[in-house]
């Protein structure tokens, strides 16, 4: 299960951003090189986790129409 590492921090949930996608990015930076080692670790698990989940439920969802 995907943890809420996804979560930026003091962004209220529910709410889209429309701002400019230079300042996003440079918030997702600054964010990102304020993590601990352990949290951009978390996260990268996430990632790989989210990843591999979409990949294997990709080729099980192949699988059963061919076999149907």
């Amino acid at each position: 299960m995907v943890s809420n590492v996804f979560k930026m921090k003091n962004q209220e949930s529910g709410k889209l951003n429309y701002s400019n996608p230079e300042e996003k990015e440079a918030r997702r930076i600054e964010e990102i090189k304020s993590l601990s080692y352990l949290e951009w670790l978390e996260r990268l698990m996430a990632i790989l986790e989210t990843s591999f989940l979409l990949k294997s439920g990709s080729k099980m969802k192949n699988n059963n129409s061919a076999g149907s």
